[in-house]
């Protein structure tokens, strides 16, 4: 079952039109959360980045599109689909409605949620490596999550076809941006560096509560900068971001093998901080 703009309907029965705008265009704006026995993680962060994005692409907020009406409306849909009780990824994705070419006809939206199970399992053995075929461009644009997201699947297709878990998306300068479902960190001494936004990265909400966290810890230090890839090889650890995963520890990358203990204690942290926010 879907929520298709407020109602909920059956997956099949909620056909796009051959003028969907982010099947033509890519048109739209989505937010992937993490849904954990009917509570939604870190959910004013998404809800406050999705605002950000759609006034970013012009789009006309509706009146009805409070915190508290997307939040029940995402509830909702996990409630009808039996997955209140457990762990969940629900997909609130944002769409200009049908119509124009390029110009659209409108920049009012509708909007689509779905849910599936997921089992949130970190991987003990997690190996990386480069994409160079395509570059992730610098820019405001590259911050926000659109549904056009061809350099991740092209990305994610060369990591099955290699035998990788993830490949590690480079900007037209040949800097590190973030990997193809996440952001991306670097350890070295006491020193964590992080993608800037500048880069070209997602404006990840895992990304910011793990700046967050470092910055109040005594013991790190955090920068948001340019990371070359030459940066990796000399790293102590190397790990990376998303909302359902929370924290995942990079092991291998080529040669090099990587420790996992800061990204432990960060989990750890991570874990308070998504409790006390409920």
């Amino acid at each position: 079952m879907v929520n298709f703009n407020g109602t909920i309907v059956s997956s099949e029965k909620a056909l796009i039109s051959h003028q969907n705008r982010a099947f033509k265009y890519g048109d739209g704006v989505f937010e992937t959360l993490k849904v954990e026995n009917g509570k939604i993680i870190f959910f004013e962060d998404h809800y406050f980045r999705l605002m950000a994005s759609m006034r970013m692409l012009r789009m006309k907020i509706p009146m009805q599109f409070t915190l508290e009406f997307l939040q029940d409306e995402i509830v909702k849909t996990v409630s009808e689909n039996k997955l209140i009780d457990g762990t969940c990824r629900a997909r609130l994705t944002v769409y200009r409605k049908d119509g124009g070419l390029y110009t659209p006809k409108t920049n009012e939206v509708t909007y689509l949620i779905d849910v599936a199970p997921v089992t949130t399992t970190n991987q003990e053995v997690y190996v990386v490596d480069l994409f160079k075929d395509f570059y992730n461009y610098s820019g405001l644009l590259s911050t926000v999550k659109t549904t056009n997201r061809m350099l991740n699947t092209l990305a994610s297709i060369f990591a099955e076809e290699n035998e990788l878990d993830n490949c590690i998306l480079l900007n037209e300068n040949k800097g590190i941006v973030e990997v193809a479902n996440g952001n991306i960190f670097i350890v070295k001494d006491n020193l964590i560096k992080t993608p800037a936004l500048t880069e070209g990265c997602i404006k990840g909400v895992i990304r910011k509560k793990i700046i967050d966290i470092v910055t109040k810890h005594p013991e790190y230090t955090i920068e948001e900068t340019t990371i070359s890839p030459f940066e990796l090889q000399k790293a102590d650890e190397v790990f990376i971001t998303n909302a359902i995963i929370g924290i995942q520890s990079v092991t291998n990358y080529r040669k090099k093998t990587f420790k996992t203990d800061v990204a432990k204690k960060l989990q750890n942290n991570l874990n308070i901080v998504s409790v006390t926010t409920h």
